[in-house]
């Protein structure tokens, strides 16, 4: 909520009573001087202090059955670029929106990477993007994601969305969120899992197991339905109103 102008009294702005006797004339000229003077601080904008109370929101705003967006993004570690016709021969993909400095993606980057490596060997196709923006947080940018890439031995492409629209077609609002989409035959990818990875949090000394999303692979690759009833990552609706119009950065998942 912004805090109210500070209140401006005619006595902070009446000059001080001088030694000398001022005609009427003039005392009624300054009373009207004081008076617009008044009218105008009162409509002129001051700087204003904002404080947000953030409410959480569920990240579930997209529809299951939903079509994966095209996209052609560049991988920074090797100069590729990607497109989504690359995952077309997979039986289901997953798409993971994630950043560097996050300490929600950090608390899992290496549950998601051993996660990645087992079920590739079973058919998965896996791709990260990035979408955040280098002007807030710099250990984003590209070469810093080459980098990770490159330490954590990625076994999939890290993607750099650097206009933010692929994250907007997504309706990928926090860092790290999970689509999960299976193919049939000459259909579009089509999202069954929107969901988090397990109930593990950097703050409630859960192990981190990826129960919820490695549930959800297996019943794809087992072309067995998913429940619809799945439990979503969180994020602050303010942050999630800023993916509306200019955004800067997708904002870590918050718990």
């Amino acid at each position: 909520m912004a805090a109210s102008p500070t209140a401006i009294t005619a006595s902070y702005l009446i000059p001080p009573r001088s030694a000398f006797a001022i005609s009427s004339h003039r005392l009624s000229s300054l009373r009207r001087l004081n008076l617009s003077y008044l009218q105008r601080r009162a409509n002129a904008q001051t700087p204003r202090r904002v404080v947000v109370r953030a409410a959480r929101i569920e990240s579930g705003g997209v529809e299951l059955g939903a079509r994966a967006p095209d996209f052609e993004l560049p991988e920074p570690l090797t100069g590729n670029v990607w497109r989504l016709d690359d995952f077309e021969l997979y039986p289901c993909l997953l798409v993971m929106f994630i950043c560097n400095h996050c300490p929600f993606v950090i608390h899992l980057k290496k549950d998601i990477v051993k996660l990645s490596n087992f079920y590739m060997k079973k058919g998965l196709a896996v791709v990260a993007i990035s979408s955040n923006s280098v002007v807030t947080h710099p250990q984003d940018g590209p070469e810093f994601m080459a980098e990770d890439a490159k330490m954590f031995k990625y076994p999939f492409p890290y993607l750099y969305d650097e206009s933010q629209e692929v994250a907007k077609e997504f309706g990928a609002v926090c860092t790290p969120e999970f689509f999960l989409y299976k193919k049939d035959g000459r259909r579009p990818f089509e999202l069954v899992y929107h969901g988090q990875f397990d109930d593990s949090r950097p703050s409630n000394n859960t192990p981190v197991t990826g129960r919820d999303l490695s549930l959800a692979i297996d019943l794809v690759l087992s072309c067995q339905p998913i429940p619809t009833n799945q439990k979503p990552r969180f994020v602050p609706k303010s942050k999630a109103e800023r993916r509306e119009g200019k955004a800067e950065e997708l904002q870590e998942d918050g718990q």
